[in-house]
């Protein structure tokens, strides 16, 4: 494939806009104070929160789960999930060299959690669910030291861990566990030693440790906080009493003066005193807290939630400024306005939003409670945002002001799941989960269906309008991409490849359409010649081995035979008579066209009635006959 792809050129990615706020301390501040660390998808991204401008670490082959910055600076550490049955690799990066420094393969299916030794000499590790071992990596030597599993037999999952400010001393907690280790260098052993909580019982979530190794602050799915002593490993205190964190507590942070910033599952922040746990300020975010970051002294913080946005505090006012926001999951489609490179909108769950790129920046956004938008267009003129709906209705926007402007109520059955507008503004094709494809005109004051067309079997993924406005082009889920006449409102040509189509589009000079689907690859077909489609996967492109020229909007089906004649030597009438009345019959079924048929058929005198009859049963042989590369 390195020969392959040799001198193609690459892809380079330039900016991202969002945030993976469902990763547990996720958002992380570098040591020198002037870089925000965060994982989204498979990179790791360096933010430089003076400008905003971003640099990407790439090397993981999934999602990353976990992360950490060595307490230097000079490493960071990126743990990933991976598919069952298969080993998550633990990336080390040189954060001065931007490179991979190390990388480490033992855990199973994920990485659940990392931590540096003060020291930056020791990596701990500790794997997902399926794997359930805490693992010491000597950074210098790339090579791990020891191992253990990371809870009792009798407990249960581990969530958790963190580093004390002893380079020989972490700390693990999870489901019904909280464990203090010592690592052993000489004999390669950690020793764990169980803290007793007495009749108390929590799944710990979050742990920090004081800055004087004195305390270990667990935070726990009941909406409290045990507080522990690091050395006897014994609980000295519990809070608050009322009310507790709704929906338990997510993630802990000890700031220089002992007091705690606590972010809650219901997205409460606040400071609460160390000694009693009383809440001192408090502030309410959207979704659930899932990351607090310090900035040198914690003058500064940043707060990551489960809505994909990130705050920016400061411990005097303790007010919250958004600074980056982004869609919390999957986005569904992306359209770009019409005569401009710097504006496009996105849709995800219930949301439509509008952003600029230059400062990446969201201008618009507009929510639907409870519904989830599949597919959205720009007009041309730029009046109005056409939007697609999983309740079967078409909506229409103001891209100002996001007003609802119309809705075409029972526009499909199963959901609209593609849209598209006509370059004047007058008419709008829309696809259903059942496969239709209907055409709407727009109307001063209303809407009419002009047409429905069928011949899809399967949901209709995407659409897109040629710019004369008399073709658009489909693809669908069944495989098939399809060529219709939007003024005569019939199928010109349909192409069928053994996927299911994801998106589909016009080449600029409109000669050629390049679809993309769940193979991998994305296929350019041209639309006026009976030349092949070429495949591009990986930056490759590959003339596809097997082609099907079938035109079914038609009720045609081509196949090209060889010659075949049939000679009949010394054979009774009877047997005659039946072989001829089997040839018709398949004859009639294969409504050959173009095509020349003589039947070959070789029998032998001696050849009885019962081997006839078994030799008819046997399929006739069609063999295609491939344009010559």
């Amino acid at each position: 494939m390195a020969t392959e792809t040799h001198g193609v050129p690459q892809l380079v990615l330039e900016s991202v806009f969002g945030f993976n706020g469902h990763v547990s301390s996720g958002l992380r501040v570098h040591p020198d104070g002037e870089h925000l660390i965060y994982p989204l998808g498979c990179t790791v991204i360096l933010k430089r929160i003076k400008d905003g401008k971003q640099e990407f670490l790439n090397g993981h082959t999934n999602n990353v789960s976990c992360i950490s910055v060595s307490k230097s600076g000079s490493y960071i550490a990126s743990g990933q999930v991976n598919f069952m049955g298969f080993k998550a690799i633990i990336i080390i990066w040189d954060y001065a060299q931007r490179t991979i420094h190390a990388e480490l393969l033992l855990h199973k299916a994920k990485v659940e959690a990392l931590a540096f030794s003060p020291n930056d000499k020791y990596l701990v590790s500790l794997g997902g669910q399926d794997d359930g071992s805490i693992v010491v990596w000597n950074v210098e030597t790339k090579q791990a030291i020891c191992g253990s599993p990371a809870s009792a037999s009798s407990a249960g999952h581990c969530l958790t861990l963190q580093y004390s400010n002893t380079n020989n001393i972490f700390v693990s907690a999870g489901s019904g566990t909280v464990r203090v280790w010592e690592l052993d260098l000489l004999n390669r052993k950690i020793k764990p030693t169980e803290c007793q909580t007495g009749k108390l019982k929590r799944n710990v979530q979050c742990l920090e440790i004081s800055d004087d190794d004195q305390f270990i602050y667990c935070g726990t799915t009941s909406g409290d906080i045990m507080k522990m002593t690091l050395k006897t490993g014994l609980l000295s205190d519990c809070g608050p009493a009322k009310p507790k964190y709704s929906q338990g507590v997510n993630v802990l942070r000890v700031l220089k003066s002992g007091d705690l910033l606590v972010g809650s599952g219901s997205g409460t922040f606040t400071m609460c005193s160390r000694t009693n746990f009383k809440t001192l300020k408090e502030v309410q975010l959207e979704k659930g807290v899932t990351s607090i970051a310090l900035r040198g002294d914690g003058q500064q913080f940043f707060v990551g939630t489960k809505a994909a946005q990130m705050y920016s505090f400061s411990s005097g006012n303790f007010e919250a400024e958004l600074i980056s926001t982004s869609h919390n999951s999957a986005v569904n489609d992306v359209a770009i306005l019409f005569g401009t490179s710097v504006i496009f909108g996105t849709c995800s769950g219930e949301d439509i939003r509008v952003w600029y790129i230059d400062k990446p920046k969201e201008l618009l956004r507009i929510t639907v409670p409870n519904m989830t938008c599949n597919s959205l267009d720009f007009m041309t003129d730029g009046h109005s945002i056409i939007s697609a709906w999983n309740d079967g209705k078409i909506r229409v926007f103001g891209p100002e002001s996001g007003r609802l402007m119309l809705i075409i109520h029972d526009a499909h059955k199963m959901g609209v799941t593609a849209i598209a507008g006509t370059r004047d503004c007058k008419r709008i094709v829309s696809g259903g989960g059942e496969g239709k494809v209907r055409v709407w005109e727009l109307q001063p004051h209303g809407h009419r269906l002009l047409e429905t067309m069928t011949k899809h079997k399967a949901t209709v993924t995407c659409i897109k309008v040629k710019s004369n406005d008399k073709e658009c082009v489909t693809a669908s889920s069944d495989g098939a991409c399809i060529i219709w006449d939007i003024v005569r409102f019939v199928s010109l040509q349909m192409m069928i490849a053994n996927t299911s189509f994801k998106t589909v589009c016009y080449h600029p000079e409109e000669y050629q359409i390049i679809t993309s689907g769940t193979d991998r690859k994305h296929a350019s077909v041209n639309k006026f010649a009976e030349s092949e489609p070429i495949e591009v996967r990986g930056g490759v492109k590959r003339k596809k081995m097997a082609k099907r020229d079938e035109l079914e909007g038609q009720g045609e089906m081509m196949i090209m035979m060889h010659c075949m004649m049939v000679l009949i030597v010394k054979v009774q009438t009877e047997r005659f008579f039946m072989l001829q009345r089997f040839f018709k019959q398949n004859i009639l079924f294969l409504s050959c066209h173009n095509a020349m048929l003589m039947l070959w058929l070789g029998l032998h005198t001696k050849i009885t009635m019962k081997k006839i009859k078994i030799w008819l049963k046997i399929p006739v042989l069609v063999t295609t006959i491939m344009t010559p590369r």
